[in-house]
């Protein structure tokens, strides 16, 4: 694309209470109305842009070198970008990274995500700080012509992400197998063909990161649905169940998603282990309660304390709601807490290997301290397996 500055602002992104940015758009033409987060991630666009957590947020990128490695295939963390736009300070560039198969622009024209660029997102960053994550809409007309009036009213007529269950639109529509492995140079990422647990995992928007996590660690992984009822998934005979990450409202999603666990919880003694939106299932399920945060944590470096061990783990994290460690019932203890603000960030049952984190252990992107947890669950599945013989 062109590096020349047009004669006028091609995009604007409009903020509920009349704020507006201008810049340069690229990607498809149109418009996206949505919440608007911040990530302070310095690499992983293209997975933060394809990880179904994402759906129904327009993401602004602190980190101001986004597009200069391009895009390929084999970073996507879903079929398709499920983040409904981007916001950057600087234009993308030429692409100079050897993995590169297509250029961020034409990506997201392909998958119709709007964004824009030259935006001080120092500026819209500090806002959403302060006052919140905001609802906006954003535009993008190469003939620089904008209704303002109609945007900022498209950005107040948003409903906003409480109450609103995204799970059931970003999830499996039909079981499927999973053995593909973490990543590794040369060859790229290995098939698991000598796994030694079966792993339901319930795809309330699961990371394929997460998936080949499970693999890695020795598990013939079967993803169900969201949707998926106790029946279902007991009957894959597994040795553990898994919980992934997802989107939207915990509390949306648990109308379906906490009757199922609760069941898996009284029949059976199963390992169970749930990261983010998971994470968030079976605390409701375990009888807490959830809170919308103000702006959420999106980032790779976000300091969390395993409170039982006193150590510190830098983590991925993407959610803007969380769990109330004030409501945890007796017999469920609180493991991990954010450094930054005190949020909960693990539970534990006392006396079950049961157990979820907030953070993302599989990162992607994002450093690898918690990778650990992936091998905990294989450890407590071969425990399971060993007591009932």
């Amino acid at each position: 694309m062109s590096r020349t500055a047009p004669a006028r602002p091609t995009a604007c992104l409009a903020l509920a209470d009349g704020t507006l940015f201008y810049g340069r758009g690229f990607g498809a033409t149109g418009r996206t109305v949505a919440e608007l987060c911040f990530n302070t991630a310095m690499t992983g666009y293209q997975e933060i842009m394809t990880d179904p957590s994402y759906a129904g947020q327009v993401v602004t990128f602190t980190f101001p070198h986004i597009g200069n490695v391009g895009v390929n295939a084999q970073d996507d963390e879903a079929n398709t970008p499920v983040a409904a736009g981007m916001v950057v300070k600087w234009d993308p560039t030429q692409p100079s990274n050897w993995r590169s198969a297509e250029e961020l622009t034409d990506w997201l024209a392909r998958n119709g995500r709007v964004a824009i660029g030259g935006v001080d997102t120092r500026r819209l960053t500090r806002a959403i700080r302060q006052q919140g994550a905001p609802h906006v809409a954003l535009e993008h007309n190469p003939d620089g012509v904008f209704d303002i009036e109609n945007l900022v009213a498209a950005a107040r007529g948003f409903a906003g992400l409480e109450g609103m269950d995204l799970a059931r639109e970003v999830t499996c529509t039909q079981s499927y197998r999973w053995n593909e492995m973490r990543w590794a140079w040369p060859d790229g990422y290995p098939q698991q063909n000598n796994p030694v647990h079966k792993v339901v995992a319930i795809d309330y928007g699961a990371k394929r990161n997460i998936l080949r996590c499970l693999a890695t660690a020795g598990a013939d992984v079967t993803v169900l649905p969201a949707t998926a009822t106790a029946e279902e998934v007991l009957a894959h005979q597994p040795d553990g169940v898994f919980l992934s990450n997802g989107p939207g409202d915990p509390a949306a999603t648990g109308q379906y998603a906490v009757p199922m666990i609760r069941d898996v919880l009284d029949t059976t003694d199963l390992p169970v282990f749930g990261i983010c939106l998971g994470h968030q299932m079976l605390a409701l399920a375990l009888g807490a309660r959830t809170v919308k945060m103000n702006h959420g944590h999106h980032g790779a470096n976000h300091p969390v304390k395993d409170l039982e061990t006193g150590k510190v783990e830098i983590t991925s994290m993407n959610h803007g709601f969380a769990v109330d460690a004030q409501t945890l019932p007796e017999g469920v203890l609180e493991t991990h807490r954010s450094l930054f603000d005190g949020s909960n960030c693990g539970i534990r049952m006392a006396d079950r290997p049961v157990w979820s984190v907030q953070h993302h252990p599989e990162a992607s992107p994002g450093p690898q301290d918690s990778y650990y947890l992936f091998e905990r669950f294989a450890a407590a599945m071969a425990a399971r397996k060993a007591q009932v013989g």
